[in-house]
């Protein structure tokens, strides 16, 4: 199975953090082609605005719709023998996906100081479904902080 890295510098504009979920990344299984699982296995987290005692609160969901506007972006492949990607990712857009309710697969607070890197154990993968349009939602928001964030996921398809 092939590993693939998509972060939210790959394109667009970054959007601005606030006390509602901003999407930093969309995948989404690809319509009109083989659908596949997405498997998260890697995340990492962290800030590239001026340091302060802020939090940032950081969320992993399920979402049955994708998110629009932003950047399409194609995941890049960590082997470079590996065929391309084809989940679908949306970079920093600007319109949400449709998040499913009480889906968080992931949630931490983080200092806006501190970088974070969570590693799935193996068989503790955070997926998404192989269905049309259905994926992963890599979210973040905060109370004091209004700059950008950075966010990098290594997925495998499956």
């Amino acid at each position: 199975m092939a590993n693939y890295s998509i972060d939210n510098l790959l394109g667009g504009t970054q959007q601005a953090t606030s006390s509602t979920y901003k999407t930093q990344i969309s995948m989404t299984a690809a319509s009109g082609t083989a659908l596949r699982r997405i498997k998260l296995y890697d995340l990492l987290l962290g800030t590239n605005g001026t340091p302060a005692d802020n939090y940032i609160e950081w969320d992993v969901s399920r979402q049955t719709a994708a998110a629009s506007g932003g950047t399409t972006a194609t995941a890049l492949p960590l082997d470079p023998a590996d065929a391309a990607a084809l989940t679908v990712c949306y970079i920093d857009p600007t319109g949400e996906g449709t998040v499913t309710a009480n889906s968080t697969l992931f949630y931490i607070g983080v200092n806006q100081r501190a970088s974070y890197r969570w590693v799935a154990a193996p068989g503790s993968e955070l997926v998404g479904p192989a269905t049309n349009l259905a994926g992963l939602a890599g979210r973040a928001r905060s109370g004091g902080y209004t700059g950008t964030v950075t966010m990098t996921m290594l997925f495998q398809e499956q």
